[in-house]
Parts: C-alpha cells; structure tokens; sequence
C-alpha cells in the first residue's frame, strides 16, 4: 500500500515522501496516529504542489544564504571586549556577543545558536567561526576581537 508521510518516521522516511508499506501498518498505526495519508490522486496531486512550494522556498532561501555569505566574508566583523592591563580580555567572546557584532556591522539578525566559535577567544586578535543555516549550509567567519 502507498501512503504519503505527513511527519517524518524513523526508518521509513521523511515529511512529504511517497512511500511503500503493509497495509496493516498503515491502516493500524501510520493513518491513525496523523504520521501518513492514504496515496489518492487528489492527494498526489496535493504533494506535488507541496514539493514545488517546498523547491520554491529552499531556492528563496539559498539566495539569501549566498547573500549573507558574500556580506560576511567582504571585511571582518569587530567584536569589542574590555581589555586587561596585560592584553587579555576579561571573560571571552561568546556567540551572543558576535551575532550582536554582526547585526550591528552587517545588518543581518543572526540566532547566537547557529553561531559555533571554533577557538576559545581570550586574547585579542583574529579568530574563525562558523554560521550553520541547516542542510549542509555552513557559513565560514572571520572576526576580530579589538580593546575597548
């Protein structure tokens, strides 16, 4: 029996994919539990036009990662941090403190959880980052970390 997945299920597949199973399975778990719908014609119809709405907005979506990826590797981001008599910076830069670098340089609002700083950051000079926008899209950044 052919049944398209509403949600994603382990070992069987993912959101919006058409998909074999027992028809026991189906009528007993998948249906009931709102997991799958039946595989009608109108229904396929349905996910088709889903398909292209979910194409559509990943192409969106792509743009404007490749827009952001061209804005943050233009120039280096400037992370301010109260300095030292020594040259350390008291604490670290943490992931808050560079996404508000960035929104404030770049004007792009940035979630500080995508933000992963690959080095630990106590001392002032240039350090990397990286942006993770989901599905394999990583963003490499390279900010500095100047005195106040």
């Amino acid at each position: 029996m052919q049944v398209i997945l509403i949600k994603d299920v382990d070992n069987l597949g993912a959101a919006h994919e058409l998909v074999d199973v027992k028809p026991g399975y189906a009528r007993n778990y998948l249906i009931p539990q709102k997991y799958a719908i039946e595989a009608s014609g109108s229904n396929l119809k349905v996910l088709e036009e889903r398909r292209k709405q979910l194409q559509k907005r990943e192409e969106k979506l792509l743009a404007q990662i490749a827009e952001v990826r061209t804005a943050l590797s233009s120039a280096p981001v400037k992370v301010g941090a109260k300095i030292g008599t020594s040259g350390k910076i008291f604490g670290s830069v943490t992931a808050i403190q560079l996404g508000r670098a960035i929104r404030e340089q770049k004007g792009y609002e940035i979630d500080r959880r995508r933000i992963n700083i690959l080095d630990e950051v106590k001392e002032l000079g240039t350090y990397k980052a990286q942006i993770d926008f989901g599905k394999d899209n990583i963003v490499a950044l390279e900010f500095e970390v100047v005195g106040e």
